[in-house]
């Protein structure tokens, strides 16, 4: 088997096989603009407080500063949607970003004056306030333009050091991966060509459907998927021929377990791959360079949803470790009184990408099954389960020290509950869309579980109850959707009648 290498933009080599080297993950640009209009707010905001301070100060004038505070930012907010509305913030411009003086100067002016015009009615009469309006409204203009340079050049910077590059992948040789191949020599888009993949080697020049054949065939569907799932990949573009839709359905299935956006080239009817990634979501269009795209699936967690839910992850599994350690060591106390045996029972199962990792659980039964049969607990009088192991398995404590697992980045608090590995291998086969799960990290608990599909999964129905769950929380992820798992998992989840 062979798997691609990059040496050059476009170019690409082969070697032998071996594990694809663990990629570093690109900055999103999203996440960096949104930092240049917090600067941009926070100039404005300062612009107002200095001054006033100084004044309150060395001038001894009483000012108040909950009403400064209170006009400076939202000063600063009507500055974030005049730039948004002058597309100041526009992150297909990173590598260039809008830093025209008449612009800038246009979009403060309409936010300063908008700021005076709803104020008007309560500004004092004092010369004072003039003077500190003045220099608030110069501070900010001056602030604003030299952090918009300095931002400007830094990111110019960034983006030709490939920091923001959208890595891109092309399944299907031929006139496409051409195009994309010329779109790619201008590095100010900040798009880099992986690859492109086919299992289908042209063989004559017939099968080079308008290719150049200068563009080499990086490797197959299987080397495409073990890149995705290495990490070195964003974006994957299915460009197969228009005569190819049902391959197209087929290849576009099979890419959807990966945590990369997904995207059909528009001439591919969007009909074959149903109305979404497996639930009922329509398409979008959208395009990389001259090319058009059906919009199969995006990436999940992307831009601030990285960041976030890793924080969450770490902040919230602190806490509960901190404050549940003396419930931790009484378990471990009476697992070891209850039962000879060890304390923790680990069980290797998949993780992010299907990666192997060894979940931790407070041990609950007599045997230490992890091998190629792992027969399930579905009966509540199980004799394999120790009688403290019940109450665990009831109240669900058992699966407290998965909370090393999280702060290790192995789990989530929330997220897709990971089976072990011969049950993933025999649902995997079973249910479509099984594997789409292992596109975020394993969880705690999951949207599945408050929803009542926890403990055994003694029938096909559950199973697949359990999978839409999953996948219904993969693509509708947000902050507040895990605080909302979290309460009910607490409240309503703790002790479930399916639980055993």
């Amino acid at each position: 088997m062979q798997v691609a290498q990059v040496s050059a933009p476009g170019r690409l080599t082969s070697s032998a096989s071996a594990p694809p080297p663990a990629a570093a993950r690109a900055w999103s640009r999203r996440v960096a603009i949104d930092i240049v209009g917090f600067l941009d707010i926070a100039g404005v905001l300062a612009g107002g407080l200095v001054p006033a301070v100084i004044y309150a100060t060395y001038g001894e004038v009483p000012v108040s500063f909950p009403a400064v505070t209170q006009a400076a930012l939202l000063t600063g907010l009507f500055c974030y949607l005049c730039f948004r509305h002058f597309g100041l913030y526009d992150i297909n411009r990173i590598h260039d970003l809008p830093a025209e003086p008449e612009k800038i100067l246009a979009a403060l002016g309409v936010a300063f004056l908008a700021a005076l015009g709803l104020g008007l009615p309560f500004v004092s009469t004092s010369p004072h306030f003039w003077v500190w309006y003045a220099v608030w409204a110069t501070a900010s203009i001056t602030w604003v333009l030299g952090m918009r340079l300095a931002a400007r050049h830094a990111l110019a910077r960034m983006t030709a050091t490939g920091l923001f590059d959208t890595r891109v992948a092309v399944y299907g040789f031929g006139r496409v991966a051409t195009r994309l191949e010329g779109y790619l020599k201008d590095p100010a888009y900040a798009i880099r060509l992986v690859g492109v993949f086919d299992d289908r080697r042209p063989q004559t020049s017939r099968d080079w459907h308008g290719a150049d054949p200068a563009t080499a065939v990086a490797g197959s569907l299987d080397d495409l998927m073990r890149l995705g799932r290495a990490g070195a990949i964003d974006q994957i573009i299915i460009a197969l021929p228009q005569s190819a839709d049902r391959r197209t359905a087929e290849i576009a299935r099979r890419l959807e377990q990966l945590p990369v956006s997904l995207h059909v080239v528009t001439h591919i009817a969007s009909d074959l791959l149903d109305e979404g990634p497996a639930h009922g979501v329509s398409h979008g269009v959208s395009h990389i360079g001259p090319v058009g795209l059906i919009d199969v699936k995006t990436k999940p967690l992307s831009d601030w949803g990285r960041y976030v839910k890793t924080v969450e992850d770490y902040v919230v599994a602190t806490i509960a470790i901190v404050v549940l350690t003396p419930v931790m060591l009484l378990i471990a106390l009476a697992v070891q009184i209850d039962s000879p045996g060890p304390v923790f029972f680990k069980q290797r199962r998949h993780g992010l990408n299907r990666r192997v990792i060894e979940v931790l659980k407070f041990r609950t039964m007599r045997v230490m099954e992890d091998g190629a049969e792992v027969k399930q607990v579905t009966d509540a009088h199980d004799p394999r389960v120790t009688r403290l192991g019940r109450i665990l398995r009831r109240t669900s404590l058992d699966e407290l020290p998965q909370l090393i697992n999280v702060l290790k980045g192995e789990m989530s608090l929330i997220g897709p509950r990971p089976h072990a590995l011969v049950h993933d291998d025999h649902y995997d086969e079973m249910l479509e869309g099984y594997a789409n799960r292992h596109q975020v990290k394993p969880g705690m608990t999951g949207w599945a579980q408050v929803n009542g599909f926890r403990g055994p999964t003694d029938t096909d129905y559950k199973m697949r109850a359990r999978v839409d769950h999953d996948l219904w929380y993969i693509d509708n992820w947000s902050l507040w959707l895990d605080l909302r798992i979290l309460a009910m998992t607490v409240f309503v989840g703790l002790r479930h009648k399916n639980a055993l």
